[in-house]
């Protein structure tokens, strides 16, 4: 799904307005009679008290007509206009004028806190007070409403974005922010609703389709995209029949030290679950006997070294190299990790202490192939760019650093997102049970294994990504958020290529799914 900015979205109505000749009065109309329906569907008529704010532009608008369906359907509603400011859009006045003639009721204009409504934990709050469009502070008695609205503990509806948050930038004072219990977004979601910092602001969102030109909604190119399962899905690499393991290429995993030969145990079995062909460790000595056991199915190539990796010398060909899981950063790895790049030919996926390295030693960069795949974690990645301000200062700073190395970063979160050059991939999979030891090492091998199969690296980090989260997102049913470890992730991937290619019917609701593991958790 494609997340159209602030300004892709005033285009898109333009268009629509022209080539379906329509004022914008009548998209106003549409839009917000969808905001209606949804909540006519839910509510059935319900004499729940509900209290719509609006500012007085577009998405105050919305909000008038919101309220006129509302009353025309018999609902108990009061509505308010926040009066913040002088200027009044069109379109709200002309719906402004309309609610008038359907009710005696008219609109409370609000002023100050003095005029605030008492509001009650069990009415409904929809805010429609600002838009994509707001661009400066909000006013302190405007702030005071928004707290009020917190304070009420009220069910609270957006309508669009959250009022007081920006769609393209962060916020400085989160009391200035309405937050929302849910939000029904136009077109697209917001990516704010992604990032760390914002996505606080709205616990769940919905996606209204308004009729927006089509064409203009296809041929649009955005700088991000929100990825699930119908995005990834015509990326997989079907298998044919007599097809055999030397034509899903050779994974090799090189890592581990004394004590962390897990890490690399976890990632080379990802890559082998994930359908490499073969998949050879590269470890210390001290991991040979551990790593049999534990995993037979790979081919162990061991250092010279009893507890690290001081040299990577080795006799195979392989098609892709995952490094620096488990690896530590003593001087002799760094070395042999240095003399290991400035001969290698083959893609990488970097990780771990394979970032930590590259950070010690920025001039390594310049040495990593096209295209290399790195999977930092917030404080790996504060190393390798610096500090950032807020979290669109740190994707700015990641773009910079993917385009100047020519890299794809994975950065690892709630909403893991891929970054190439000037492209961001938001994933829609994964859960709180992922925040545990080696699942980053299992992603690691999942994109590793990807990529042995063929996968253009980018695919890889964005398929591989996706196909974590989900086998996080089956597994937590059985074992709930606590309890998941990075194992069952591996041992759930197969449900989740299956689950690529079930119908909807087959598939269990979300809600359906967040209450079992909450039951269980």
């Amino acid at each position: 799904m494609k997340i159209f900015s602030k300004e892709q979205i005033y285009e898109g109505d333009k268009i629509t307005t022209e080539r379906q000749q329509i004022s914008s009065t009548d998209l106003m109309e549409r839009a917000a009679t969808q905001i209606f329906n949804w909540m006519h569907m839910r509510m059935q008529g319900a004499q729940v008290p509900v209290h719509v704010f609006c500012g007085i532009g577009n998405n105050g608008g919305d909000g008038l007509v919101l309220a006129r369906h509302l009353i025309t359907h018999g609902y108990n509603v009061n509505t308010y206009v926040v009066n913040c400011s002088d200027k009044r859009s069109k379109d709200f006045l002309i719906n402004y004028d309309r609610i008038k003639n359907v009710t005696k009721k008219w609109p409370i204009l609000l002023k100050c806190a003095s005029d605030f409504p008492e509001i009650h934990q069990d009415d409904i709050i929809v805010d429609a007070v600002f838009g994509i469009g707001l661009n400066r502070p909000v006013d302190e008695w405007v702030k005071g409403l928004f707290m009020h609205f917190r304070a009420s503990k009220a069910f609270t509806l957006s309508i669009d974005i959250p009022s007081g948050l920006f769609p393209d930038k962060s916020v400085e004072d989160e009391d200035a922010v309405v937050w929302a219990g849910y939000t029904l977004s136009f077109a697209s979601p917001k990516l704010v609703f992604f990032l760390p910092e914002t996505a606080k602001y709205t616990v769940q969102w919905e996606v209204l389709d308004i009729g927006l030109d089509q064409e203009f909604l296809y041929t649009t190119q955005t700088e991000v995209e929100l990825i699930g399962k119908h995005e990834v899905l015509p990326n997989y690499i079907p298998r044919e029949k007599f097809s055999h393991k030397g034509q899903f290429g050779h994974t090799l995993i090189i890592g581990g030290s004394y004590g962390k030969i897990g890490a690399v145990t976890l990632a080379s079995r990802a890559a082998l679950s994930a359908g490499a062909g073969l998949v050879s460790t590269y470890i210390p000595k001290c991991g040979y006997m551990p790593l049999q056991s534990a995993f037979p199915e790979t081919m162990v190539i061991t250092d010279k070294d009893e507890e690290k990796i001081t040299s990577i010398n080795f006799e195979i060909e392989p098609t892709v190299v995952a490094f620096g899981i488990g690896a530590g950063t003593d001087t002799k790895t760094i070395s042999a990790f240095e003399a290991f790049l400035k001969t290698n030919k083959v893609p990488l996926v970097i990780d771990a202490d394979g970032l930590n390295i590259l950070s010690k030693k920025k001039a390594l960069l310049k040495l990593l192939p096209e295209d290399t795949v790195l999977t930092p974690h917030p404080k790996e990645l504060e190393r390798l760019i610096g500090k950032w301000k807020n979290d669109f200062d740190k994707l700015k700073k990641v773009k910079v650093f993917s385009k100047k190395y020519k890299v794809i970063i994975v950065i690892k979160g709630a909403n893991t997102i891929t970054v190439f050059n000037e492209k961001l991939y938001v994933n829609t999979t994964g859960n709180p049970g992922l925040a545990t030891a080696g699942s980053g090492d299992v992603l690691t091998g999942i994109i590793t294994g990807l990529i042995s199969q063929q996968y253009h690296p980018l695919t890889a980090a964005i398929f591989g990504v996706y196909l974590h989260g989900k086998s996080a997102d089956i597994a937590i049913e059985d074992f709930g958020y606590q309890s998941l470890i990075a194992s069952h992730v591996i041992e759930y991937l197969g449900e989740a290529f299956i689950d690529l290619f079930k119908q909807p019917e087959q598939q269990q609701q979300p809600e359906e799914a967040t209450e079992e593991a909450n039951e269980q958790a």
